[in-house]
C-alpha cells in the first residue's frame, strides 16, 4: 500500500472506534500503534464530528479528514477493530488482510432485534427490583413497556437518523403505560412503572467518555460528549413527562423508599450489567467482567448504605470507585472498552428517578406561579442528590 492508502487505512480504523464508543484516549493510541506498524510517522487530532491525521512524508505533510460523529455505542465493532489490530502488529495478518477485516468489524450487526428487547425487559425489571418494586404485575408492566420501547427504537432506527428522536419515543411510550398503570392502580407512589423504562435509556458511556476527555484536558470533545449527553437525558425526561401529563399524572416528589433485602439487590445488579451488556453488543467473553463486578459494587453501596448510614451518593461513591479500580487494569489488559464495561457495572446506581422527579417538580413549578415552598423544596433536595450521585 502507498502511502495514501495506508493513511486511509489508519483513518478507517480510527473511526471504527471512535464512532463505536472507545475512549478518545483508546483511539488515539490504537491510531499511532497502528500507523507504526504501517510504517507512517502521523499524529491523529479528534473533534467531536472530525478525524484529522496528519502524516509526514518525504514530499511534506499530508493531512487527511473524515467525518465521525461518536454517538454509538457497539463494543462488539471496538473488539473486533482492536483484535485486528493486534493480530497484525504481532505479524499474523497482512496490511491488505487487515484492512479488510476492519472494514468488515466497523459495519458488523448490533444485538438481534430479538435480544435487544428481552435485554431491555430485563434491566428494566431487574432496576425496578432494586428501586423498591413491590408487586409482579407492576414488574410485568415494566418489562412489557421497556421491550416495546426497545422494538420502537429499532423501528426508528431504519427510518430516522434522529439520535434524540429514538429516545424520546421510547420514553413517550414508557410515560403513557406509566399513567395508565397509574390509573389502573398497579403502580406505587415510586412510579416505577413509568421510571424505570426510561432509566435504561440513559448515555452513560456517553458521559464517562465526555468526563475522561476533560479530565485528560480535551476540553471541547469533553464538553461535546457531555453537552450531547444532556442533550439525550433532556430528550428522556420531556418523553416522559409528556406521555404522564397525557392522562394527568405527575411524578410525586420525595416518595417513601421501599429497603431491598442484600440478595435481591446483587442478583438484580447482575442481571441489568448483563442487560447493558446486550445493549452495547459486548462479546460474550467481556459480558461476566460487568456482571461480577456490578454485583459486587452494589452489594457494597447496599452494605455502605443500609449499615453505615451513609446516604446516596455516599453509597454510589464507594461503589463507583471500587468499579474503577477494579475495572480500569482489567479493561487495559484485556482490550475491552472501559466506557461500556465501566457504565454496564454502575447503570444500578444511576439517579435517574431523582433527575425525572427533579424534571416533573421544575415542570409543575413553571406551570404553577404560586407553587408551595414544599414543592420547591423537594425539587431541589432530588435535582441536589442527582447532581451528588452523578
Amino acid at each position: 500500500m502507498d502511502i495514501e492508502e495506508r493513511s486511509r487505512f489508519v483513518l478507517t480504523a480510527a473511526k471504527g472506534l471512535f464512532v463505536n464508543g472507545e475512549s478518545t484516549e483508546q483511539t488515539v493510541t490504537a491510531a499511532a500503534r497502528l500507523a507504526d506498524v504501517l510504517g507512517l510517522r502521523a499524529k491523529l487530532s479528534v473533534r467531536w464530528d472530525e478525524l484529522a491525521l496528519q502524516v509526514d512524508s518525504a514530499n511534506g505533510a499530508l493531512l487527511r479528514l473524515e467525518a465521525a460523529e461518536p454517538t454509538g455505542v457497539e463494543m462488539d465493532r471496538v473488539a473486533s477493530v482492536m483484535r485486528v489490530i493486534d493480530e497484525l502488529a504481532a505479524g499474523d495478518l497482512k496490511p491488505e488482510e487487515a484492512r479488510a477485516e476492519i472494514e468488515t468489524a466497523s459495519h458488523a450487526r448490533p444485538a438481534p432485534t430479538w435480544l435487544f428487547a428481552i435485554a431491555a425487559a430485563a434491566g428494566a425489571t431487574a432496576l425496578s427490583v432494586i428501586f423498591g418494586v413491590d408487586n409482579f404485575p407492576a414488574a410485568a408492566v415494566i418489562a412489557g413497556s421497556a421491550g416495546m420501547g426497545a422494538l420502537l427504537r429499532r423501528v426508528l432506527a431504519r427510518v430516522s437518523e434522529n439520535v434524540f428522536l429514538h429516545p424520546f419515543c421510547a420514553a413517550l411510550l414508557a410515560g403513557v403505560v406509566g399513567a395508565l398503570a397509574v390509573r389502573s392502580q398497579l403502580s406505587s407512589s415510586l412510579r416505577l412503572v413509568a421510571v424505570c423504562p426510561c432509566m435504561i435509556l440513559l448515555p452513560g458511556p456517553h458521559i464517562l467518555n465526555g468526563g475522561l476527555d476533560l479530565i485528560r484536558s480535551r476540553i471541547h470533545l469533553g464538553a461535546s460528549r457531555i453537552l450531547f449527553a444532556l442533550l439525550v437525558v433532556l430528550a428522556i425526561a420531556i418523553g416522559l413527562l409528556c406521555g404522564l401529563a397525557l392522562l394527568g399524572v405527575n411524578l410525586p416528589l420525595e416518595p417513601a423508599e421501599r429497603r431491598v433485602p442484600l440478595w435481591q439487590d446483587v442478583i438484580a445488579a447482575a442481571v441489568a450489567a448483563a442487560a447493558y451488556g446486550v445493549f452495547f453488543s459486548t462479546p460474550l467473553r467481556m459480558l461476566p467482567w460487568p456482571v461480577a463486578v456490578g454485583a459486587l459494587a452494589h452489594a457494597l453501596r447496599w452494605f455502605v448504605i443500609a449499615e453505615l448510614g451513609f446516604g446516596p451518593a455516599g453509597g454510589a461513591f464507594v461503589a463507583c470507585l471500587t468499579v474503577g479500580l477494579i475495572l480500569t487494569p482489567v479493561s487495559n489488559h484485556w482490550r475491552m472498552p472501559l466506557a461500556a464495561v465501566g457504565f454496564a457495572s454502575v447503570v444500578s446506581m444511576l439517579p435517574g428517578a431523582y433527575l425525572f422527579r427533579t424534571a416533573s417538580g421544575l415542570a409543575q413549578i413553571a406551570a404553577d406561579t404560586g407553587a408551595p415552598t414544599t414543592l420547591i423544596r423537594a425539587t431541589l433536595s432530588d435535582g441536589v442528590v442527582a447532581w451528588r450521585c452523578s
